[in-house]
């Protein structure tokens, strides 16, 4: 794995040498989760925001239940389970 180096605070550094001993994990591992955290909950905001976005134009909303329901059709298409 290559690896670089960040400038943080000592405040900082603190903060995460402690969160990270807690974790039992290196502070870069720790880091890492951080990170793919923050990421996860950007990608759920945006996606609430646009269906918040869908739901509040009424068209857009209707066929969005449309194709929902053309896809859920799919489901009994005579596969065996």
């Amino acid at each position: 794995m290559s690896a670089t180096t960040i400038r943080v605070s000592r405040e900082t550094h603190r903060i995460l040498r402690e969160l990270a001993k807690e974790a039992k994990l290196p502070i870069g591992e720790f880091l890492k989760g951080v990170v793919e955290d923050v990421q996860r909950r950007r990608l759920l905001a945006e996606s609430n925001a646009a269906y918040a976005a869908l739901r509040n134009d009424p068209e857009a909303w209707a066929e969005e239940q449309r194709e929902r329901a053309r896809w859920d059709s799919t489901l009994t298409d005579g596969l065996e389970d």
